[in-house]
């Protein structure tokens, strides 16, 4: 009997059977994407921890400590310094502000052309993060079960899961499924690590067994000051504005039940990274030509059939979890800016949470074939990720000091840090500034404060804004 195949069969099913449990809850457009604004702390804590505990966080972390040291696991204590701002920041106003996008607030403040930058560019940046997810999955598939699965048919079996389970279940599914996945990932790469690390002798050993040009256990390892920064420059920047974190600040209880499981799932997510990270070295030390993705993995499998089954379900799990709640951010933000918005305002809430399901199924379908063409796990998730420098700025002066603010700025800097990132992308005298993360900060400062100097119209209403976000 394959042991890891049972495994991964039961997580199937238990998966399933959360969707289906939950879907009497998901009858309502609310109950479907918000949770019926019934998150408690512990499952505010646990859906925040889910998504930031996902491909970037666990293969990725992993993949790039094969080839640049254990200060991978500085992008899990990033993702944590993110989840940190956001709860002294913006997680009590979202829910307060009873909003539910970040598009949404832009059009309640500035206007609509304000508002349709804002969704289009947030749609990209959920499209781009669920996409790991697959690569993700499909290398957890494909180690796990390598006469099953290829890395292409995981990506495949992978995203029916993914796509099904969100269109089940919605942000209840995503919540309970948190619970129970970062539970065992915990359990599991804390057993597997040790496991991996005695087996080879003791970290001591691992180090002898490295190539000596790279400094494997220095603090910044192979990257450099510039990288590991930009990491926390991002994650500090895409938490306060993503649409998943926004997301789900907006479905808890209250504003301070919100703030408190921010906090919560910052801690969750502090000692993956630098667990992952160890696997990823001591791969690079056992098997040095191994491709970097399937490091981690790869690891796990040479454990015990137990050991390793249940560790890599619950980091297949866990990209199931991320993926069902970006997903899920991705069709609220088509559904609730564009759809409901422009194509149907008068929809009824029945038919309104049909249509979320059908965003949902055709988005995640256009995730796959971004998947099969992303390349580097965590690379592709910071350029991604970057994108949110417009949306944050424009939410910290709405918030803080809206009498900088003008009518047009939502638009003109949101456009400015699009162009930005595509010129990082095609341009090399632009990449060769540095992290695409630092261009969006200054290219995004000076649209909003060009705006500032040039559009004397303000946003209307600065008295109910400041009072709104007291």
């Amino acid at each position: 009997m394959n042991i890891q195949l049972v495994i991964i069969i039961a997580y199937i099913f238990v998966l399933f059977g959360i969707s289906m449990y939950v879907k009497r809850r998901t009858e309502s457009s609310s109950g479907f994407l918000f949770a019926g604004r019934k998150l408690t702390t512990p499952l505010v804590a646990a859906n925040i921890a889910g998504t930031a505990i996902g491909a970037a966080s666990t293969i990725g972390v992993s993949e790039n400590a094969f080839q640049f040291g254990i200060a991978a696991g500085w992008y899990n204590v990033a993702w944590a310094a993110g989840a940190v701002s956001m709860a002294l920041v913006a997680a009590k106003k979202y829910r307060e502000l009873n909003c539910t996008t970040i598009p949404e607030l832009f059009e309640r403040y500035y206007d609509k052309k304000g508002q349709m930058v804002a969704v289009i560019g947030m749609i990209t940046i959920q499209l781009v993060i669920t996409s790991l997810q697959y690569i993700a999955g499909g290398a957890i598939l494909s180690s796990l079960l390598p006469d099953i699965f290829s890395l292409q048919t995981g990506m495949i079996t992978s995203a029916i899961v993914f796509i099904g389970t969100t269109v089940l279940g919605g942000l209840w599914s995503s919540g309970l499924s948190n619970i129970l996945s970062v539970s065992l990932i915990y359990v599991g790469i804390l057993v597997s690590t040790l496991t991996i690390v005695a087996k080879q002798g003791g970290l001591t050993a691992i180090a002898a067994a490295l190539p000596p040009d790279v400094d494997w256990f220095g603090p910044l390892g192979g990257f450099g000051l510039v990288t590991v920064a930009g990491w926390f420059a991002v994650m500090m920047t895409q938490t306060i504005t993503a649409q998943g974190p926004v997301q789900v600040a907006c479905a808890a209880t209250s504003g301070q039940v919100a703030k408190k499981g921010f906090l919560w799932g910052a801690l969750l997510m502090l000692p993956t990274g630098f667990l992952c990270a160890t696997m990823g070295v001591a791969a690079r030390a056992a098997h040095p030509a191994m491709k970097a993705t399937l490091a981690m993995p790869y690891m796990i499998m040479g454990l015990d059939p137990i050991i390793s089954g249940l560790t890599l379900a619950a980091l297949w799990a866990a990209d199931v979890a991320t993926a069902c709640h970006i997903l899920l951010a991705a069709g609220t933000l088509f559904t609730q800016d564009i759809y409901k918005r422009f194509i149907q305002p008068d929809i009824n809430d029945k038919k309104y949470t049909l249509v979320n399901r059908y965003a949902i199924l055709v988005l995640g379908l256009l995730t796959l074939w971004l998947a099969f063409n992303a390349v580097g796990i965590v690379k592709t998730m910071m350029i991604g990720l970057s994108l949110t420098t417009a949306f944050t700025l424009v939410f910290l002066f709405t918030m803080f000091a809206p009498q900088f603010c003008r009518k047009n700025s939502a638009f003109y800097t949101t456009v400015a840090g699009i162009l930005a990132l595509v010129a990082y992308q095609f341009v090399p005298a632009v990449k060769a500034l540095g992290q695409p993360i630092y261009i969006e900060w200054i290219v995004c400062l000076v649209a909003f404060f060009g705006t500032y100097l040039f559009d004397k119209e303000p946003i209307a209403n600065t008295i109910s804004i400041k009072q709104e976000a007291v």
